[in-house]
């Protein structure tokens, strides 16, 4: 079993950065991980996520060019590096893994393990 913690959400202006942070711990086995989000009244939706062997990276288009994310395998640690943020990047993020091929990346399906989630809000 894997269990994933996030930290580093809070509350930010448009324009600045945030960076989250998620931490496994248990049984870490997987093939990538990644981050979702759920704006409120919405969806769950993909945001990016990277894949631990050979670094395949996808991200949203709604994000790319503002978002990064990264691992450190020795840490057991995913980030994503949030900048220019905008009102509309609000939402819950979740951290999650899951074992697959890369097709199954950029699926809430493809993944396995999930956090409790942490609240992001962007004011104007």
């Amino acid at each position: 079993q894997v269990q994933l913690a996030e930290s580093g959400g809070g509350l930010a202006q448009a324009g600045g950065s945030l960076r989250l942070s998620c931490a496994a711990s248990g049984r870490t086995f997987s093939s990538y991980g990644g981050w979702f989000r759920q704006p409120p009244g919405k969806e769950r939706e993909f945001v990016a996520a990277i894949r631990w062997s050979g670094g395949l990276i996808y991200y949203a288009d709604s994000v790319k060019g503002r978002f990064t994310i990264s691992g450190d395998n020795a840490k057991r640690t995913v980030y994503l590096q949030m900048n220019s943020l905008k009102p509309e990047d609000t939402a819950v993020y979740y951290c999650a893994a899951g074992v697959g091929d890369m097709t199954s990346m950029r699926r809430r399906s493809g993944y396995s393990y999930w956090g409790q989630g942490t609240q992001v809000t962007v004011s104007s």
